[in-house]
């Protein structure tokens, strides 16, 4: 009896630790578990878009968005005015695809930038020269940001009005943002260059191709393309869509001016965007392949 007791003594001690064994293995298991791919949540194109769309009825001005396919989101890049309230209220607005959202702070105020390569001026502002074109007759125009081209008529090349440069031929803002000048001074030195580039083509340029742009107010300034086709809502000053998104930085006055490749490819129009030359930011440019089409015009 005393031998039997010890048996079933020693098969208990020896079912307890069994059962104590699995239970920590159970325990580890749960409190570190494995990472399945198929626990990331992607969305399918359509969802994408409507996740865009919803960024865009939410109307939170401050706000800028573009999809970005490689990466399945949609980037959502929000000014120092847009409160966690109103995130909250964008990603309500995107229901079901909110997951497909990416939030992104800058500093400073998503703004147009009017106040603008060369400086131009109209009656009560002053902009940027973006890029000279022709047309196939060989008359010559301008091409600048359609927010400056907006109520304005005649074109002076200085602060005084006693150059005329021409007069305000087209002009499309908000939904897009570029205008065009003709020239009517036939005086005046008509360039196809950007400072010392000479531009030669117009195209689009990818995601994180380095772009250099320059303004009236801050010179000659360059950095990456972050996104294409983004959308920002200026408040009431407009939407604007199908925009070039750079981390350049811009200034009130470089509106319109040049956004190009250092080997002479013309790539935008200075739209807008936050921050400063000081501490950076993020600008928006108008894609020049649109207005050069919309406008049956070259550069040269």
């Amino acid at each position: 009896m005393r031998n039997e007791r010890t048996i079933s003594r020693s098969v208990a001690r020896r079912t307890r630790l069994i059962a104590l064994a699995s239970g920590f293995v159970a325990a580890a298991a749960f409190a570190a578990p494995t990472a399945n791919a198929s626990d990331v949540q992607t969305f399918s194109a359509s969802q994408l878009t409507s996740a865009s769309d919803a960024v865009l009825k939410a109307d939170i001005p401050g706000t800028a968005w573009a999809v970005d396919s490689k990466n399945n989101n949609v980037v959502v890049t929000v000014d120092s005015t847009v409160s966690q309230a109103e995130i909250a209220k964008i990603k309500e607005q995107a229901g079901a695809t909110a997951g497909a959202l990416t939030i992104k702070h800058t500093p400073g105020t998503f703004k147009k930038l009017i106040s603008g390569g060369d400086a131009i001026y109209a009656s009560s502002w002053r902009c940027s020269l973006g890029f000279n074109v022709q047309d196939n007759s060989g008359n010559y125009y301008f091409l600048t940001a359609g927010h400056c081209t907006s109520g304005a008529g005649t074109w002076w090349s200085d602060s005084g009005h006693s150059t005329t440069l021409g007069t305000t031929a087209g002009s499309s803002f908000p939904g897009n943002d570029y205008g065009l000048v003709r020239y009517t001074n036939s005086s005046v030195a008509k360039s196809g260059t950007v400072g010392s580039v000479d531009i030669t083509s117009a195209a689009t340029p990818s995601v994180n191709t380095t772009v250099y742009r320059r303004g009236s107010t801050t010179g000659i300034h360059n950095g990456q393309v972050t996104a294409l086709n983004a959308t920002v809502n200026y408040g009431a000053d407009g939407i604007v869509s199908g925009l070039i998104q750079t981390t350049v930085c811009a200034e009130p006055g470089d509106s319109g001016g040049p956004l190009y490749s250092n080997s002479g490819i013309a790539y935008g129009l200075t739209s807008g965007g936050s921050g400063n030359c000081s501490s950076g930011g993020t600008t928006f440019f108008q894609p020049v392949t649109e207005a050069l089409s919309a406008y049956g015009v070259h550069v040269f």
